[in-house]
């Protein structure tokens, strides 16, 4: 099959490096420096993972960014990114859109399957305009994308129609992902907008995980309790689990916030709760850590251990830790940042240090949402809520 994937963000890219090993597949991106890195043989992302693939020389595929390309496609797939726009109360869609009407006018019977994470609707509404239009949520961790596509939780297509020829070409496209896939995935075959509400509910409720053990973790501290001992109480319980409970300053990343900020969105008119407390909560739990850290630091210099959410990561989208920076900014707080993927001296207006002695030995605390092996020998100086090493 001849595959072009638009985006070579983590979806797209994994799933070309994937699906190259039996397909013919073109990555097409708007960024010319990625293109060249692809081409080049280099991981466009700072991952470990990717980083790994790439040095074995085992890249099957080209990237471009002329849309040339979709003329010879028999499946488009859009991974493009599609940010929340707080303005507009929804994600926008644009790049989705653009692929679109680019597949419709150079290739109008080409398949189009969008993974990027869209509204609720959305896919049957393009599905009027451009035809041929189906829908794969991705269930993707940060850091873990080549890993969650081998060993998919499921795999769903959803169908803006259920009839013919939709049908058919769900069941091939289902095939498609579990050929590569080492486990035995549930597979299912739905509705488009029931689809995209999986995609938004999946997400929603994991960030309502997090702030549940946040809070909890919340109330332990003001109370001078064990946060630990709690947490390990609670989760001994097979119908909470023993997962997914590790403290932090807040859910962040790229998928969650912007996810539960569209279903909120989409809720409108509809009665809801516990999706706004969840919007609320975490920005509760980002303006408590605040307090805490300044409280630790008596007005000496706080330092930053990583800008990024997760271990092995350099992506600061949505980063809960950047939010902290700017409420300690907001604070007229003393900082120091150490985040050695910057490349530029200063953020936010505070330096950046890339050395990590030279770091700790200026500063007074660190703060860290996450705590890596290399701040063991400045563990006094550490003020974390990572209380069970894990993300």
């Amino acid at each position: 099959m001849n595959i072009v994937i638009a985006g070579a963000g983590y979806v797209g890219l994994s799933l070309a490096i994937l699906l190259s090993s039996s397909n013919s597949v073109s990555v097409l991106d708007v960024d010319m420096d990625k293109v060249d890195l692809i081409n080049m043989g280099v991981s466009p992302i700072l991952d470990e993972e990717f980083a790994s693939y790439f040095a074995s020389n085992r890249v099957g595929f080209k990237a471009t960014m002329d849309k040339a390309v979709y003329k010879d496609a028999d499946l488009v797939i859009v991974a493009t990114p599609t940010n929340f726009d707080a303005s507009k109360n929804k994600f926008d869609t644009s790049s989705v859109t653009s692929v679109l009407e680019d597949v419709k006018e150079m290739n109008p019977k080409a398949w189009v399957l969008i993974k990027s994470t869209v509204g609720v609707g959305f896919t049957l509404e393009a599905s009027r305009r451009f035809r041929n239009v189906l829908f794969s949520p991705e269930f993707l961790r940060e850091g873990k994308a080549l890993e969650d596509n081998r060993n998919p939780s499921r795999i769903i297509v959803g169908v803006p129609y259920k009839k013919e020829p939709y049908l058919t070409k769900a069941k091939e496209i289902i095939d498609l992902f579990s050929r590569f896939a080492s486990n035995a995935p549930k597979t299912f075959i739905m509705g488009s907008t029931e689809a995209e509400s999986v995609k938004l509910f999946s997400n929603a409720y994991l960030a309502m995980r997090v702030a549940y053990f946040n809070e909890l973790d919340t109330f332990a501290l003001s109370k001078g309790l064990d946060s630990l001992d709690i947490i390990k109480g609670v989760s001994a319980d097979p119908r909470i689990g023993d997962f997914y409970n590790n403290p932090s300053f807040g859910y962040g990343g790229y998928c969650l916030p912007k996810d539960a900020a569209e279903l909120a969105a989409d809720f409108l008119g509809i009665p809801e709760e516990l999706i706004s407390a969840t919007l609320s909560s975490n920005l509760t739990r980002k303006r408590f850590i605040v307090r805490e850290i300044l409280k630790k630091a008596h007005g000496g210099l706080i330092g930053i251990y990583r800008l990024s959410m997760k271990r092995g990561s350099s992506d600061l989208r949505q980063s809960s830790v950047v939010d902290v920076v700017a409420l300690l900014k907001e604070e007229k707080a003393n900082l120091i940042i150490y985040e050695p993927s910057l490349k530029e001296d200063t953020y936010m207006g505070y330096e950046v240090i890339t050395s990590l002695k030279e770091f700790a030995s200026k500063a007074d605390v660190i703060l860290a949402n996450r705590v890596g092996e290399e701040l063991s020998p400045y563990k006094d100086k550490v003020y974390t809520r990572d209380l069970l090493k894990g993300d």
